[in-house]
């Protein structure tokens, strides 16, 4: 069977899982928080026929060699961690990082995720969850009969109490870090767990030591690129359907060898 046949077959199958990673992307466009993948392709292993610097004579190399590849594949996905735009809603519970960190949520088992969503809400208790109701950490409860909730940049909550002449601080947003945040394992929901890719969590305080400071009634729109997402997705096409003409022209040519030989 011809060769090229199993080559082309490697490159639709890359493609298709391109076209899935850029679909995703798009489909999350309005998803706050959304940090937009890209695909990892590399080589497969190559067929060496004659090996570069090999000896052609006693005293000559080979300047190059006869390598013939078997196709693609895709390695990984990998997550973009750009800043997205910050969109104004003017929601107090709405909070946007703009710089480098993630909030962290507490999972139903107890363990800790993470997330650049930073629509929260109130649940009946007065604590402050996700829209799933998953309590941010560090835990803050509002008092009742508050009137104005303040969230600083340096992630300080404070409350205006109907009744209270001054305001009342009633706990502090900290943020988390790793050195790789691409390693990050996307569990769906906004969510990231960490993993021995991304290395151990590090916290610190808004706006200090490189972590990104809070902005109150703002949100972190999807870093997807609407135009870029398009031309990748004209691009993944086109290379599909080369692909494609591959094996039409590897079956033509199998078809008129066994037709006239």
């Amino acid at each position: 069977m011809h060769s090229a046949l199993y080559v082309s077959k490697t490159g639709l199958s890359a493609q298709d899982t391109q076209l899935t990673t850029i679909s995703n992307n798009l489909a999350n466009a309005s998803t706050v928080g959304f940090k937009r993948d890209s695909a990892v392709f590399e080589d497969l292993l190559y067929q060496i026929t004659r090996q570069p610097g090999a000896q052609s004579t006693q005293d000559t190399t080979l300047p190059s060699g006869l390598q013939l590849g078997t196709g693609v594949r895709v390695v990984s996905t990998q997550k973009q961690f750009e800043q997205g735009s910050i969109q104004v809603t003017d929601q107090t519970l709405d909070v946007a990082i703009e710089g480098r960190g993630l909030f962290q949520i507490t999972m139903p088992d107890g363990g800790t995720a993470y997330t650049r969503n930073g629509q929260f809400h109130l649940n009946s208790e007065g604590t402050i969850v996700n829209a799933n109701g998953l309590v941010l950490e560090p835990a803050i409860n509002v008092p009742e009969n508050t009137s104005t909730l303040t969230i600083g940049t340096d992630g300080t909550v404070s409350a205006n109490i109907i009744g209270q002449n001054a305001p009342q601080q009633i706990g502090s947003i900290t943020l988390m870090d790793f050195i790789n945040p691409a390693g990050l394992q996307a569990f769906g929901g906004n969510l990231f767990y960490e993993t021995a890719a991304s290395g151990n969590p590090t916290q610190g305080t808004p706006g200090q030591n490189g972590y990104g400071e809070l902005q109150q009634g703002s949100l972190e729109s999807s870093n997807v690129d609407i135009v870029e997402e398009m031309v990748n997705m004209i691009t993944t096409q086109r290379v599909y359907e080369l692909n494609s003409k591959v094996v039409s022209t590897a079956d033509q040519m199998l078809q008129y060898i066994t037709q006239n030989l």
